[in-house]
């Protein structure tokens, strides 16, 4: 747009002061345009009227709206064709730092630095947790014939396992309930004294063996103990429980002078007991139960007889022999148990087990055969003898009088260690000191 010389002199005197529009003016010839010498003069320069900090300020917004543009039309574009948009379209008519009309797209504010930069974390993205497919195909459904059928049959598997975990379950309670093995341990912590820790450990195998009909080698207990702690007690008691669950065919007490006496041939007492024991687990066999075998007195058993019993523990033997209770009574070792027990008064019976196995082991190998499981008894301290004359005086019928059971106590021998008194003969003489009454 073209001006005249009044207008733009009116001009300039607002725009400048009026020291320059006068000199401007003055300059001029009488003809109203500049002279020769007059536009060889340099013209000094204008003064500006914006400040540096404005200019900074102007800058730094044009460069945050172009950014803001740029970032507006990268996200229109990632949304409208599934590709990341490179960069603002140039032929866009759209301001820097508006947004495009018509798009409806929301942006959330992103912040920037000083350098038009994004933070470093605002880099990080969270991987996405689907698959983005191009526009230009389709999923691809796998069909029924494509299809795994590893998970139908993980779940058959489950079902199936868990159903014999049941089972499993329910036949333990199914093959224990026929012994009554909650009455027999509560008939021997009544009537056998001082020997807990001998039941608890008796009544573990027992309840681990006759869970189940499927055996790999048979149980084999060997209670071991001095005279007069109650072991041929212990095996009338298991000897009439379980006649009277199993039957009077499918238990055996076993004794060794009273079947085969010292005079009598051993080679035919070794061949009665293998028909024996043969015979009875054929009948056991058939009714689908497992018999009971209790010998006493085993430390007077010779050789070929031990030589039976150890035949008759193998594990490599027909199904029906694997599935046999036997009960060994014998006072082997009752020195080493009486010293054990004086030398380590707290000591346990698996403790005494374990050192007795090595010493029987010389006497015969059938102490060394790994499915037989050695029970010592421990020696009865002086409350469990009275114990004892109590129950023997109550069966007799004399009246209880624990002064009386006291001074009758006092009467036997016993070893004295560390507080503890021992009895020397146990319960044995009990009977007839009750009977000199």
């Amino acid at each position: 747009m073209w001006y005249d010389q009044k207008s733009f002199h009116k001009i300039t005197s607002r725009l400048l002061p009026s020291s320059v529009v006068t000199t401007m003016g003055d300059d001029k010839d009488s003809s109203g345009s500049f002279s020769e010498e007059q536009k060889a003069k340099p013209i000094p320069p204008r003064p500006s009227l914006v400040s540096p900090e404005l200019k900074a300020m102007i800058r730094i917004r044009t460069k945050y709206q172009a950014l803001k543009r740029r970032r507006l039309d990268s996200a229109t574009g990632l949304f409208a064709s599934g590709r990341p948009s490179t960069g603002p379209d140039p032929g866009s008519l759209t301001a820097p730092g508006r947004s495009s009309m018509g798009t409806g797209t929301p942006t959330a504010p992103e912040i920037f630095n000083s350098n038009g930069k994004e933070p470093p974390h605002s880099r990080r993205r969270r991987k996405r947790s689907r698959v983005l497919f191009p526009n230009n195909c389709c999923k691809v459904v796998p069909s029924d014939k494509d299809r795994s059928r590893a998970k139908p049959f993980f779940v058959l598997f489950g079902i199936i396992v868990s159903l014999q975990v049941y089972n499993a379950i329910e036949n333990l309670d199914d093959h224990v309930a026929p012994y009554d093995l909650e009455g027999l341990e509560k008939t021997l912590r009544r009537e056998v004294f001082g020997q807990q820790g001998a039941i608890e450990e008796l009544m573990e195998h027992l309840q681990g063996y006759l869970s189940t009909y499927a055996h790999s080698q048979p149980l084999a207990l060997a209670l071991h103990g001095p005279s007069g702690v109650g072991k041929s007690h212990l095996g009338r008691l298991l000897v009439r429980h379980f006649r009277s669950v199993l039957g009077e065919d499918l238990v055996v007490q076993y004794f060794t002078l009273h079947h085969c006496p010292l005079q009598g041939d051993v080679g035919q007492c070794a061949r009665k007991l293998s028909l024996w024991v043969e015979e009875v687990v054929e009948h056991a066999e058939a009714q689908e139960k497992i018999p009971v075998f209790v010998l006493d007195e085993v430390e007077l058993m010779s050789a070929p007889l031990l030589d039976v019993l150890q035949g008759l523990l193998q594990p490599n033997q027909t199904n029906e022999h694997l599935n046999v209770i036997y009960v060994l009574l014998s006072s082997l070792g009752q020195e080493e148990i009486t010293r054990h027990i004086l030398q380590n008064v707290s000591g346990t019976t698996q403790a005494a087990g374990a050192l007795l196995r090595h010493t029987l082991a010389e006497h015969h190998p059938l102490w060394a055969e790994v499915g037989l499981d050695i029970v010592s008894l421990m020696l009865l301290e002086k409350s469990h003898v009275m114990e004892c004359l109590l129950e023997e005086m109550t069966q007799e019928g004399f009246y209880p009088d624990h002064g009386h059971i006291e001074r009758l106590a006092e009467e036997l021998s016993y070893f004295t260690t560390m507080g503890h008194q021992y009895s020397q003969n146990g319960c044995k003489q009990v009977v007839t000191r009750v009977n000199l009454l």
